[in-house]
């Protein structure tokens, strides 16, 4: 038996064996919405191999139930790249979502902007993403389930729904390209103006894996950025974990109504 299999087991001896809709993984200043789903809640570290997903601001629980009509298991938390120097850390969570049933992923993270119209508080959904640290979580892949084509790889269909979510509660919700960036250091002036120039209009530290691991499990992804600061160079903002974390409420909050509304929508 896989862990995946067996850790699926487990928790729907403790949540129930209906099947799952949708995953939700949420990030800095996020965690908080795992509290709002109606079902069991378990902590990480009684999940073996689940990481610990120690940066502050994260929520490291798993909470499976209903939230606004739709069957979901919410990672409060994730790990990141640079917490142990492995892009696929949240490759187990999201082996066990598809055990549960979940036929897409919706992925939160907070970014920096690099669109002057894009400020602090704002929101923005994910057209595409650019992989700029290289890294990938599916090298050391032996099949050739390998080879993921990600020309689609922000599902299209979540997206309209996401827009019309947005519409629906009068929130302004931009969309653009996404760059990933390792961690933990932030991005030097130089690094944004050359990711600028290939087309980016956020940055962040997460995310870009779990939707490649998404692909390759054969869910649809989802992702929108709650934007916490202009990017290196842009502004005069003291730019740090802590104005993260500061910040993140500001986008969060408009973040979790778009979320809401577009869940109860696709009831």
């Amino acid at each position: 038996m896989s862990k995946s299999v067996e850790l699926a087991g487990l928790i729907k001896a403790q949540a129930g064996a209906d099947p799952v809709r949708y995953g939700l993984i949420l990030g800095s200043g996020l965690g908080h919405i795992a509290g709002a789903v109606d079902g069991v809640t378990i902590p990480y570290d009684k999940l073996s191999g689940f990481p610990h997903a120690g940066v502050s601001g994260h929520n490291p629980v798993l909470a499976v139930g209903d939230l606004e009509g739709q069957r979901v298991a919410v990672f409060g938390g994730r790990a990141h790249y640079y917490e142990r120097g492995n892009p696929g850390e949240m490759r187990l969570p999201l082996e066990v979502l598809k055990e549960l049933g979940a036929e897409a992923v919706i992925l939160t993270n907070a970014a920096g902007s690099l669109r002057a119209e894009m400020p602090t508080g704002s929101i923005m959904a994910l057209s595409d993403h650019i992989n700029f640290s290289g890294l990938n979580p599916l090298i050391g892949e032996t099949t050739d389930a390998r080879f993921v084509p990600m020309g689609d790889a922000h599902d299209p269909e979540l997206r309209a729904k996401l827009h019309a979510a947005a519409r629906a509660e009068g929130v302004e919700m931009h969309e653009g390209v996404y760059a990933w960036y390792s961690g933990p250091s932030f991005e030097t002036p130089a690094e944004i103006r050359a990711i600028r120039t290939l087309g980016a209009d956020a940055v962040g530290m997460s995310t870009v894996p779990e939707v490649i691991l998404a692909r390759f499990m054969g869910m649809k992804a989802l992702a929108i950025s709650a934007i916490t600061n202009m990017a290196a160079g842009m502004s005069d903002e003291n730019i740090g974990h802590e104005h993260t974390k500061a910040m993140a409420p500001l986008g969060a909050a408009k973040l979790e109504q778009v979320l809401r509304r577009m869940l109860r929508d696709m009831g």
